[in-house]
């Protein structure tokens, strides 16, 4: 069974960093693209960053404070989060699909997590 968790959402201050983990189960993420999305509160969901399996990554919401990285022993996507301001909260997601960053819509999602930036 295909899985996808997130995991590393929370409480952070404003100018605070978090590390956001995507593990997945059942499948190699190294050979998908592996990208993140969030929703924030009475918002649509929104691209952050991805991934393709040669590597190659992408930024889109958020840019120059975000990292995507991808560890292949661990089977995770990471994304930190640096410089964290109140309007990055939301729930954050982590997506797999087989073909690359661009496609339409993501094959596989997690549950999401949610990461809360106040004081």
């Amino acid at each position: 069974q295909l899985q996808i968790v997130e995991s590393g959402g929370g409480l952070v201050q404003p100018g605070g960093s978090l590390r956001l983990s995507c593990t997945a189960s059942g499948f190699t993420l190294g050979t998908y693209a592996v990208g993140w999305f969030r929703q924030a509160p009475g918002k649509g969901r929104e691209g952050i960053s991805c991934i393709n399996s040669d590597g190659e990554t992408y930024e889109y919401a958020v840019k120059g404070r975000f990292t995507l990285s991808r560890d292949g022993a661990k089977n995770t996507v990471y994304l930190q989060m640096d410089s964290l301001k109140p309007e990055d909260t939301g729930v954050y997601y982590c997506a797999a699909d087989p073909v690359s960053c661009s496609v339409h819509m993501f094959e596989y999602w997690g549950q999401g997590t949610q990461v809360t930036v106040s004081s």
